[in-house]
This record gives C-alpha cells, sequence and structure tokens, in this order.
C-alpha cells in the first residue's frame, strides 16, 4: 500500500509505504515537510477501507495543503467509500496498478515548467530551476533549490537558492513581489512599481539582495 504526493505540476514529491492502512499515522509528522501545494494518490490492492477511516485521512492531508485526489483498488469497497467523499476512485487489477507507482530516482526531473497563472493560494516548489510561463499572483508561494524564472508578472513570494545557493536568482519580466528570498536573506517587495519595461533579476550582493536589469550576453533579454 502506498501514498503517493505529486505537486499541482504533477511533479513526484514523496511516497509512503504501510503493510495495513492505520500504519499511515507513522509517516504524518513527515507532511510538514511538503512545501509545495499537492495532491494525493493512495495505491491499496485488497485491504477494505471504510469512507470514516479515508475521511480521517483527507482532513489530515487537507491540514497540510494537500488534496486527497485518487484512490486506486482492487477492493470494490474502498472504492466505492472514496467515491462516498468525493475522492476520484478506480478499480483496477494488478498489473494496473503497478503502472501507478512512482518513478524511480534517476527519472525524476529537477526542473519544473509551469505553464499558466499561479495563483493566491498556489504553491510550487522545484529541486532545481523552476519556470513560470505566467503571473505569480499575491498569496502564492514559488521556490527552487537553484533559480526562478517569471516569463510575465511576479507579485507573490519567491524563494531561490532553497538548498545553500548564494549564486541562485529570480528573474521576472515584471518584478514587484510581496517578498523576495534567496539563500535565507529576505527582502520585501518596493512599493512603487518597476518604471523600467525591461525583465529585472534579483541576486545577492555582499549578503543582501539587489535588484538589476537582467542581462544575456550583455543584452537586455
Amino acid at each position: 500500500m502506498k501514498l503517493i504526493l505529486r505537486s499541482i505540476a504533477n511533479e513526484f514529491i514523496k511516497s509512503f509505504s504501510f503493510k495495513k492502512f492505520e500504519l499511515y499515522q507513522n509517516f504524518c509528522d513527515k507532511l510538514i515537510e511538503i512545501e509545495t501545494a499537492a495532491a494525493a494518490t493512495l495505491i491499496t490492492e485488497n485491504e477494505e477501507i471504510n469512507s470514516w477511516e479515508l475521511e480521517k485521512l483527507k482532513l489530515i492531508l487537507e491540514k497540510y495543503n494537500i488534496k486527497f485526489s485518487n484512490i486506486y483498488s482492487r477492493n470494490r469497497e474502498t472504492v466505492l467509500s472514496g467515491k462516498s467523499l468525493k475522492i476520484n476512485s478506480t478499480f483496477l487489477n494488478i498489473k494496473d496498478l503497478k503502472n501507478q507507482s512512482p518513478p524511480g530516482p534517476l527519472s525524476l526531473k529537477k526542473d519544473i515548467l509551469h505553464k499558466g497563472t499561479v495563483r493566491s493560494g498556489d504553491r510550487i516548489s522545484s529541486n532545481g530551476d523552476l519556470f513560470i510561463m505566467g503571473d505569480v499572483n499575491p498569496g502564492a508561494i514559488i521556490s527552487a533549490n537553484n533559480n526562478v524564472y517569471v516569463w510575465g508578472k511576479l507579485f507573490g513570494i519567491a524563494f531561490a537558492g532553497k538548498n545553500g545557493n548564494k549564486n541562485a536568482s529570480i528573474a521576472s519580466l515584471y518584478l514587484n513581489p510581496l517578498q523576495l528570498r534567496i539563500c535565507g536573506i529576505v527582502a520585501i517587495g518596493p512599493k512603487d512599481k518597476p518604471k523600467d519595461k525591461y525583465p529585472e533579476v534579483a541576486i545577492l550582493e555582499d549578503n543582501k539582495i539587489v535588484i538589476k536589469p537582467y542581462l544575456l550576453n550583455n543584452r537586455l533579454l
């Protein structure tokens, strides 16, 4: 039995394995480590799980901003219990269940590309670079171990260099965030709107976040 967590961009985050359903509670303290909005998929074979038990797990996941989105099971009662809670629940055979397993470590992508607006309350995190093709609204949080690129307007909170990378940067076509963080250094966004009509990038200089024109090969991008 597995509980698989994926980001809203459908990137694998983490999975938990347990022999019996109630043992998922042993992993609940680790859910606090999930920094981004996520969706959870429960994969089980023959165990019958009632709606009360599933609802308890659903409430725990919601506490950590994780949506209980899917159940795949060989047990029809478990599938019916999931449907009663409006969880997308599917009856699958053994072969199909194996196809739902998370990818191995070598196949995981470090960089994430998200197309579309990142809305208030959304969180997107990357183990490498994060590319946003759209706007980041106030109330949204985006983060990456390396660099953050927003090909749109950045109004929310952006965090680069989560893994301690002091060379990480945050670039945007319109840089007007609520807050910027690079490698633990925090800066509040400017009160005035950007006056210049070119992309800008935030970098670390002397342990301070500074904003400069975004240059590529000595030209404005």
